[in-house]
């Protein structure tokens, strides 16, 4: 077991890599080919509507398949998408190359293939290691979007060095990514079937108590995610490059320091909720975090700015992987990958709609108008979160001497 959550973790980390790299570079390569904001966030929302329907893919079609075999497919779509842009500047092949390539803009993996591992990870540990075991995964991915967010310099290292065009730097980066999602692939070759569905039939419908805490928590997921959808890192570094005019040899080592702190906080999310339990953890940590981001547009300059904006990187992630072990824990064994797939395409539908809203908001009102609604919708599904789901409580929890 302990094998297959390494391979796991591996598979998850390489794609985490190329998505992180996706999400620094996207809004400025489709800039450089003459895409303005409202249309690049149109694109960054059918990029993510793609990573939506192959999440509604995955929830009723994995256990079918396989979870092996699913992940290799998304894998190897990931790769396409980005081959694709390797080659077309036709802003209509673009948006067709980001759907069916489910290339993801906000620089964070959250993806059909966070589903499928979503189901496997609680099968390679324990019932008191799952959330720790959730925390190291997310460690591993959000290591994999600091190092891709570090690879955003990549372009302007091959317009330096090797004098490249602007455009053509673009579209290496792009094959480079495509090589990693072709690698992330690679490695679930070697998964056990230890993975796969216990049992010969897969769930065709949820219980009926699981089928209201789904329904419920699916939908404040998705209130959050139209929040986030508000601040892709696509269109956060475009912020960054219009308020302030830093470009990507910039924006790849900030984002790769946001990662750092996302990563970290997800072991402190681990230690924070063994004391205070999982739903008072993903909504104390939360909270704080969208009042910080909406502050950073008073900043008087990029280095306080910068500041502001990675104390809200910090705590802003706490409440991943205690969502993810919260939402399989308090559902059957059999119900998971139903349970996490529904959870993650409301989410994923969420991040589809939102870009497209603030790239017009940025170009109609105002350029801060998502560091202000964001946050807002955020503070808004805390809030309801915990009023809806403070008294039930995972087995862990309900049995702590276990």
């Amino acid at each position: 077991m302990r094998s297959d959550r390494w391979l796991i973790f591996g598979s998850a980390g390489l794609r985490a890599v190329a998505v992180g790299l996706s999400g620094v570079i996207l809004a400025l390569h489709f800039a450089t080919v003459g895409l303005d904001a409202s249309s690049i966030g149109f694109i960054v929302s059918l990029g993510l509507a793609g990573c939506a329907c192959g999440t509604f893919a995955v929830t009723y079609l994995s256990e079918h398949w396989g979870r092996r075999t699913t992940l290799v497919i998304l894998s190897f779509m990931m790769a396409l998408g980005g081959i694709l842009l390797v080659f077309v500047t036709r802003p209509s092949v673009i948006m067709v190359s980001a759907f069916f390539g489910m290339v993801n803009g906000m620089g964070r993996d959250r993806g059909a293939g966070l589903t499928v591992e979503q189901a496997m990870l609680p099968q390679t540990t324990t019932e008191t290691k799952r959330t720790s075991t959730f925390a190291w995964y997310n460690l591993v991915v959000d290591g994999g979007h600091a190092l891709g967010a570090l690879l955003g310099g990549f372009p302007a290292f091959l317009r330096s060095q090797a004098g490249l065009t602007f455009l053509a730097s673009y579209q290496w980066t792009w094959a480079l990514y495509s090589v990693l999602c072709l690698l992330a692939g690679s490695l679930v070759f070697f998964l056990s079937r230890f993975v796969e569905l216990k049992g010969s039939q897969p769930v065709q419908h949820l219980s009926s108590p699981s089928r209201l805490v789904v329904a419920k928590f699916a939908a404040l997921s998705g209130l959050d995610s139209l929040g986030g959808g508000f601040l892709t890192s696509a269109l956060l570094g475009y912020w960054f490059f219009m308020r302030f005019g830093v470009n990507e040899s910039l924006l790849g080592p900030l984002f790769f320091l946001v990662r750092i702190a996302n990563g970290l906080s997800h072991l402190g999310a681990a230690w924070i909720a063994k004391r205070i339990g999982l739903v008072n953890t993903m909504v104390f940590t939360h909270l704080p975090s969208s009042l910080l981001l909406m502050t950073v547009p008073f900043a008087p300059n990029l280095t306080v700015a910068i500041v502001l904006f990675l104390l809200r990187e910090s705590l802003v992630e706490m409440d991943v992987p205690t969502r993810q072990s919260y939402i399989v824990a308090v559902v059957k064994e059999e119900e998971r990958t139903r349970a996490a797939g529904i959870t993650n395409l409301t989410r994923n539908v969420a991040w589809a709609v939102a870009p497209a809203v603030a790239g017009s908001l940025m170009r109609i009102f105002s350029l801060s108008a998502p560091l202000f609604i964001g946050p807002g919708l955020k503070i808004v599904y805390d809030l309801l979160l915990y009023r809806a789901f403070r008294h039930l409580r995972p087995p862990e929890e309900r049995n702590p001497a276990t």
